[in-house]
């Protein structure tokens, strides 16, 4: 049953011909709510598991240095609004029983790069010492105006590994 929305026809994955991929979200509301509990709600996911024929891909939305409230954090400190966003994507990642070993991409956004990334690339290097990383992610780093004035610095990443038939149970709807 095909559908219009606004200018677009909506195809049910059955008319398209394929399966439809494993996927449901990925929450850590110890560290961070989810968009959707905002006060003025956003439409996104932290971040996405995909089970794929005995493949994990975890990708992670842009995360940033605010806390389990959705309140920033770290208010115009660069290195350590960088090191709550790899707080917050570590715990994003434990909460699928992943680690940052298994991280094979990240893309970073920096509001000022010209003045923050020698202060962005010693914390990272850093904190990839610190988690042993070898080799290391392949990574990008852009400058660009994030959501919030005060944010100074945002992640992405993209995490694989082969499944070993478990998922994580939580629900991220559940808060």
């Amino acid at each position: 049953m095909r559908q219009q929305v606004s200018d677009i026809e909506v195809i049910p994955a059955v008319e398209q011909g394929h399966t439809a991929v494993a996927k449901r979200a990925i929450c850590a509301p110890e560290v961070l709510n989810e968009a959707y509990h905002y006060e003025r709600p956003s439409s996104f996911s932290r971040g996405l598991r995909l089970d794929i024929k005995g493949v994990t891909i975890l990708l992670i939305s842009g995360t940033a240095s605010v806390d389990e409230n959705g309140r920033t954090i770290h208010e115009g400190d660069f290195r350590a609004q960088t090191w709550r966003t790899y707080h917050n994507i570590t715990k994003l990642l434990e909460a699928e029983g992943a680690t940052w070993k298994d991280i094979v991409r990240t893309t970073c956004y920096l509001r000022d790069i010209e003045r923050d990334y020698a202060a962005f690339n010693e914390v990272r290097t850093e904190f990839f010492k610190q988690q042993g990383l070898d080799p290391l992610p392949a990574s990008t780093g852009i400058q660009a105006i994030l959501c919030r004035p005060d944010l100074l610095i945002e992640m992405e990443a993209m995490a694989m590994f082969e499944s070993n038939g478990q998922q994580s149970a939580r629900d991220c709807k559940d808060k």
